[in-house]
């Protein structure tokens, strides 16, 4: 089972997945719990590279490089996981890259998509939860130095925020889940779905 969490910059996908990690493990399921892109060495060079501040790139040379990474990813990572029997928990794949790349830069949704489609070789998730929340909030959440992305303008963010809005209606398998409420509350509001969709899998541990 792949499984993926997404949202804007400071959404709190990463809180929402080590919680998540914890309370599987404690559950005795078997899972892998990955960022994208990351993952693999090749990943984490691309993603050093996407997010430095240091940096300017071209919107298509952004896109290859997020796509090259999902491409590792995917073959060393996810798809050894899945024959495994394990669940894979995601922080970001590819509804980041249709809000931010094809929508976000204008690079053009089905353009995206095809190339998407060729670097992960069609693999597409069995649930994406989206974290709603506001842009400017998310923004003010993030602690530390801003990466190049972080530091895009508002005008930028609120567009892909939109962009994760409308693609929610249209991408299968995708669920909202309000993103600002407190920690536990969001925790709880994620669980409840996947008992709700895999009993057998989730409620009391059972696999």
């Amino acid at each position: 089972m792949f499984l993926v969490l997404e949202g804007v910059e400071g959404s709190g996908k990463s809180s929402q997945q080590a919680l998540l990690s914890r309370r599987m493990e404690g559950l005795g399921i078997p899972h892998l719990s990955v960022r994208e892109p990351g993952g693999t060495p090749a990943g984490e060079g691309a993603r050093a590279i996407v997010l430095d501040r240091n940096l300017s790139m071209t919107p298509e040379t952004e896109l290859l490089l997020y796509l090259a990474a999902r491409a590792e990813f995917v073959r060393s990572v996810v798809r050894p996981a899945l024959e495994r029997g394990e669940i894979v928990l995601a922080d970001r794949y590819e509804l980041s890259t249709f809000a931010y790349q094809g929508i976000g830069r204008g690079l053009g949704l089905e353009r995206v998509r095809e190339l998407n489609n060729f670097a992960t070789g069609g693999l597409r998730p069995d649930a994406t939860f989206l974290l709603v929340l506001d842009s400017g909030v998310g923004k003010s959440r993030q602690l530390g130095e801003a990466d190049r992305l972080e530091r895009e303008s508002e005008v930028f963010h609120r567009t892909v925020a939109q962009a994760y809005d409308s693609l929610a209606d249209t991408e299968p398998n995708v669920t909202r889940i309000a993103g600002d409420e407190p920690v536990q509350s969001v925790q709880e509001a994620l669980w409840k779905e996947l008992v709700t969709r895999w009993p057998d899998r989730f409620a009391d541990g059972q696999r």
